[in-house]
């Protein structure tokens, strides 16, 4: 540690890319800027460079560093030989206590890396989450097990994830199970009350959400093919916030454009959006994060992928996960908008996710461990162990 935690902050790096990452360590960047034990430095890396500005003020976040890494196009090899670069330089110049990354983006895995390199303990919120097939989600799954090899410190957002990381072999008293983040910002959201809601209609209302790399192309296509067919039904009104990625673009705008009862709106600021979720009946995604929300909300989610990282949801029964066959997708979604018993039963499933409070755990730990009078290195305990 840099500085004498007796008397000076702990300097807390929070490096963060995509808007899933801002909504989930907004808790903590707010918590830390509200005490005296955190000074939080948050760098933004521009990975989500639209998505992302809109709503980082609105999340009460103070950016202190906001980089550019985002090229028309590019390769996963180059976004992260560059991010790793520029994040080392940034790390160089500021020589936080610790660095904090979340989740399993290209931003997450390159601040994780960059962090080891200069030997500067990481702290990973939202550890554990495993679907077990290297390359689906595809690059995810392969970014948070990397990420796994190098945090110091792995906040689980549930038993499972926290069991996923000690099977992995990581020592039990660097693993803590802290519930969601995203709980904590989605609750924060609603009790400010500023959000509006898309929908217009009276009608059985669906929010849609895709954007997967392994979903693109001809699967997505079949997924605009099954909402045309579930819009024809003439009583349910679809709501799709359109991702800004070319590629999902070029393929759902020709299949979803001008049918009645779709609507397609650019991407939502976080407060519509949960004002959105909290209006609407049923969820069809193929994201992690509302996966994890719409249960929350009470809100059904048919989960459009092969395999899920959040598989605590599918086993409450707040969630299903039906793949991306278009005759799947509609034949799940028509048995909740018709059989209002099934409907109750996953509505009612309950939240495997956490009661709001993640963020004041993570800080708690942290604290507890830079206070202790013992080295706060790179890891805990274990074959990397510098302590």
């Amino acid at each position: 540690m840099s500085t004498d935690a007796s008397t000076m902050p702990v300097r807390a790096m929070l490096v963060l890319g995509t808007r899933p990452e801002a909504i989930k360590l907004a808790p903590l960047a707010r918590a830390m800027a509200a005490g005296t034990q955190f000074e939080p430095v948050v760098v933004t890396t521009g990975q989500h460079r639209e998505m992302l500005h809109q709503m980082l003020g609105m999340l009460g976040i103070d950016v202190r560093i906001a980089l550019d890494v985002m090229r028309s196009r590019q390769r996963l090899s180059d976004l992260t030989a560059r991010l790793v670069r520029e994040l080392g330089e940034v790390l160089r110049a500021q020589r936080p206590d610790l660095v904090v990354v979340q989740g399993d983006t290209t931003t997450a895995l390159a601040g994780a890396l960059a962090a080891f390199y200069e030997k500067i303990p990481v702290a990973h919120v939202e550890a554990g989450l495993r679907t077990g097939v290297m390359d689906n989600p595809f690059p995810e799954e392969l970014n948070r097990t990397l990420i796994g090899r190098i945090a110091r410190w792995h906040f689980a957002p549930t038993a499972t994830a926290a069991r996923h990381l000690t099977d992995e072999g990581v020592a039990e008293e660097q693993v803590f199970t802290t519930g969601n983040t995203v709980i904590d910002n989605l609750l924060w959201v609603l009790a400010e009350g500023t959000g509006s809601s898309v929908f217009r209609t009276a009608a059985k209302r669906i929010l849609v959400t895709l954007h997967r790399r392994e979903n693109q192309g001809e699967r997505m296509r079949g997924m605009g093919r099954a909402l045309t067919r579930l819009a024809a039904r003439g009583d349910v009104e679809i709501v799709l916030p359109l991702h800004k990625s070319p590629a999902v673009r070029d393929v759902l705008l020709p299949e979803l454009e001008g049918h009645r009862g779709i609507t397609l709106v650019e991407p939502l600021g976080y407060l519509d959006f949960a004002a959105t979720l909290a209006e609407c009946d049923l969820v069809l995604t193929d994201s992690g994060g509302i996966q994890e929300e719409a249960p929350s909300l009470s809100k059904p989610a048919l989960v459009l992928r092969t395999t899920t990282e959040r598989p605590e949801a599918v086993e409450a029964g707040a969630a299903r996960l039906i793949g991306t066959d278009p005759e799947a997708i509609v034949s799940s979604a028509e048995q909740l908008l018709d059989d209002p018993v099934e409907y109750r039963k996953m509505a009612s499933a309950g939240n495997p996710f956490g009661d709001g409070r993640a963020a004041a755990r993570i800080l708690a730990q942290l604290a507890e461990d830079f206070a202790a009078d013992v080295p706060v290195g790179l890891t805990a305990s274990g074959p990397y162990s510098t302590a």
